[in-house]
């Protein structure tokens, strides 16, 4: 007996690492192209235009990553699922390095937001079916090591960008190189675990037509959607946010940038219980509300107020989390259906998102000057403002999901 228990606790042990782990490199991944994408932008002589569309084509590769993962965890298992997305998270790493053209370049990066998109549904499906007790404490904490790796990411970045090597700098290039490789860590966590696997029959499962009847499974979307489109965002924009309408240097503007991801993790790993607590509607209520608020008050008072895109990811942070634990409690058997379908239709407003604002900034510099300063930072003004935007929303839609719950009774 005590030998059975002390293998299902290793077993628990190897999941909690790989998921853990799993949201560190998904963190790093992610973040680590704010302080790159000026240098990108400058290497491949790109306009804010055309750098949305990069993002946007990237967020993409995520899309299809995530409408098809569900599929390959029913045929392959999660494990291997798991460990194919930080395969192709390494491999991408090694095609950017020899990236030279932009052609190549653009597919290397869609190679690695294909492997995000795949990591992100399997660590979410793995996080559903084993976090039954206190869901929202424990997907907070989870997603936090993600804000942990998210917060040093900039700063490393910036650091590794300068690091020499046998004469030659590593640049951007060689940062994405090293970072991506680490990957190989949790593929040995993934291939030494064993994964639980879905025990429900068919016969058990409301099917994916039922499920979309479900109008708290639209609502819950749009507010995931609106949320993480303002999450991402902040990664992409901030540090070219500061650098062109502030004249922040790289360190000061990928600071921030840390300091962002710091909020945003610590609001993960202290704030977690609360949203079991309050409840998850009324949690993404409160949150989403106080990100917007940030935004808002960050971009009007000027760079006296910068401190507040920072504090921003207090509320920010727990959209995401929260949405999984609430889909988590409402769809125990469909866990998985749901949060392929949700993350998949997220991930369509992300890339509309991320189009949205480089177009906005790009529309506003030509109706204010487009040669001009003022016009430059009217623009990015404009562009990071739809980022306050898309939180205020979040928080109307989950104000819209609160009342329909409440007259049902069915408030989570």
């Amino acid at each position: 007996m005590e030998n059975t228990k002390s293998k299902i606790n290793k077993i628990y042990l190897m999941q909690l690492a790989t998921i853990f782990i799993g949201f560190i490199i998904f963190g790093f991944s992610e973040n680590i192209k704010g302080p790159a994408i000026p240098r990108i932008q400058y290497d491949f002589m790109l306009d804010e235009s055309q750098l949305g569309t990069l993002l946007s084509l990237n967020a993409l590769g995520y899309l299809i990553a995530c409408s098809f993962t569900a599929y390959l965890t029913r045929i392959w298992g999660i494990k291997w699922v798991t460990v194919t997305a930080f395969a192709s998270m390494a491999g991408s790493g090694v095609l950017i390095f020899f990236s030279h053209y932009y052609t190549m370049f653009s597919a290397s990066y869609f190679l690695m937001y294909i492997g995000n998109g795949m990591l992100e549904i399997g660590l979410a499906i793995l996080s559903a079916r084993i976090f039954v007790r206190n869901t929202g404490t424990m997907m907070n904490m989870t997603h936090g090591f993600y804000g942990l790796s998210s917060t040093v990411a900039p700063l490393i970045a910036t650091g590794l960008m300068k690091v020499t090597i046998g004469g030659h700098t590593l640049d951007w290039r060689g940062m994405y190189l090293i970072i991506l490789l680490l990957s190989v860590i949790p593929i040995v966590f993934a291939l030494l675990s064993k994964f639980p696997r879905d025990d429900f029959s068919h016969e058990e499962r409301i099917p994916l037509k039922v499920l979309l009847k479900d109008k708290v499974l639209w609502l819950m979307i749009l507010v995931l959607t609106f949320g993480v489109v303002s999450e991402l965002a902040v990664g992409g924009w901030l540090v070219n946010f500061l650098e062109k309408a502030y004249d922040w240097d790289t360190v000061n503007a990928s600071g921030m940038l840390s300091i962002f991801f710091l909020c945003f993790a610590i609001a993960r790993l202290v704030l977690g219980p609360l949203t079991d607590k309050i409840g998850f509607v009324l949690s993404l209520i409160i949150f989403s509300a106080f990100s917007a608020i940030c935004t808002f008050a960050a971009i009007t008072g000027g760079e006296r107020t910068a401190f507040l895109f920072a504090a921003s990811g207090i509320g920010i942070a727990m959209i995401y989390p929260t949405v999984m634990a609430f889909i988590a409690k409402r769809y125990p058997k469909e866990s998985d259906t749901a949060i392929t379908f949700t993350v998949t239709l997220m991930g369509l407003g992300s890339v509309i998102g991320n189009y949205l604002i480089g177009g906005v900034i790009e529309v506003v510099k030509h109706m204010v000057g487009e040669d001009t300063e003022i016009g430059l930072l009217r623009g990015l003004q404009a562009g990071y403002g739809f980022i306050g935007l898309c939180a205020a929303l979040c928080a109307v839609s989950g104000l819209i999901l609160y009342f329909y719950l409440s007259k049902r009774k069915e408030i989570i």
